[in-house]
């Protein structure tokens, strides 16, 4: 199978180390996975171009993530951000390990070389393994573009970071719109309408479906390719009981006016989705769907529990194929 998922951080990382996972258990081999990541959530900072989403991919694909955060490295130390608080530098909120600076200063030399995205990102999965397991990593475009969030305050609305609304208020500012800086000039990276296109079969993990796969839906030519591939499309709910397992994803749905359930989030995907996967809590919230809907645990607990997940949606999309 050729498998194709746009994925944003933590929760579409994890479930694709599952996928990874139950894919080498398979005996109809071999299989080929290209992941197309969010750089909605992209970040310069201290002069360093940071793709927190992207590395989160790489980190957790390649074996080095940590696990009890699930961002960032393993065994980190944080010297570094310690001496640029000695010098004054800001921001603090955004912690960068100094493992984690080595990816990012690499990023922007090679960026400053001329080196688009997607060849800096190709090089970068190489050092973590990827292309060993089968995993093609694309960003969803070359075209910087950053996500910002409007937020009210004291009675006036201004435009802050998605990081910062994200990271440093916890999304606690009760957000208006988001607005994606430099989209109107982006065009999809090399490769990734190909990839939709000619998948057998294409997936959108639990990853937040307004600031993650929303982003990489809003990229010229995205939602075109995954209207006409003939590939069967399979979410899976970032949602269990009507919650988000972790995250923000309540207060982005709220602010697009989209009720916070199963059913609210297919909409977001109704032009092309073909099957959802949805927890246990929430099948009986899902039984009028036109979709074709199946419920399992989704609770990532652990690697095999993700396994679990994913072999579901690989099932779910086998059965409607066309």
């Amino acid at each position: 199978m050729r498998i194709t998922a746009l994925a944003g951080g933590v929760g579409g990382a994890r479930f694709l180390r599952g996928l990874l996972q139950h894919l080498h258990t398979r005996d109809d081999g071999p299989h080929t996975l290209t992941v197309i990541g969010n750089t909605g959530d992209d970040i310069t900072l201290f002069g360093l171009r940071v793709c927190p989403d992207l590395d989160t991919l790489l980190y957790t694909l390649g074996g080095g993530v940590h696990e009890g955060q699930g961002w960032g490295r393993a065994d980190e130390s944080f010297v570094v951000q310690g001496e640029l608080a000695a010098y004054g530098a800001t921001p603090q909120w955004f912690g960068l390990g100094d493992r984690d600076f080595g990816t990012h200063i690499v990023r922007s030399q090679w960026l400053g070389q001329g080196v688009p995205l997607s060849g800096v990102v190709e090089r970068l999965a190489t050092r973590w393994g990827l292309p060993e397991q089968g995993v093609t990593l694309l960003p969803m475009t070359d075209t910087p573009v950053e996500t910002h969030v409007v937020v009210e305050e004291n009675g006036e609305q201004r435009a802050i970071h998605f990081q910062e609304w994200w990271v440093r208020h916890q999304a606690s500012l009760p957000a208006q719109r988001f607005v994606v800086a430099g989209m109107n000039q982006a065009a999809a990276a090399p490769g990734v309408l190909d990839a939709i296109r000619g998948a057998d079969l294409v997936l959108l993990p639990p990853s937040n479906p307004v600031v993650s796969i929303g982003i990489i839906l809003s990229v010229p030519g995205v939602r075109d390719a995954l209207r006409g591939t003939q590939a069967p499309v399979v979410g899976v709910s970032p949602l269990v009981g009507g919650a988000p397992v972790r995250g923000h994803a309540d207060a982005c749905l709220s602010a697009i006016g989209v009720p916070v359930t199963p059913d609210g989030v297919a909409g977001l995907y109704a032009d092309f989705l073909d099957g959802w996967l949805v927890d246990k809590a929430d099948e009986a919230a899902m039984a009028d769907s036109r979709l074709a809907v199946r419920a399992v645990p989704l609770l990532m607990t652990d690697v095999d529990a993700a396994a679990e997940m994913a072999s579901a949606a690989v099932e779910l999309g086998l059965s409607l194929r066309k």
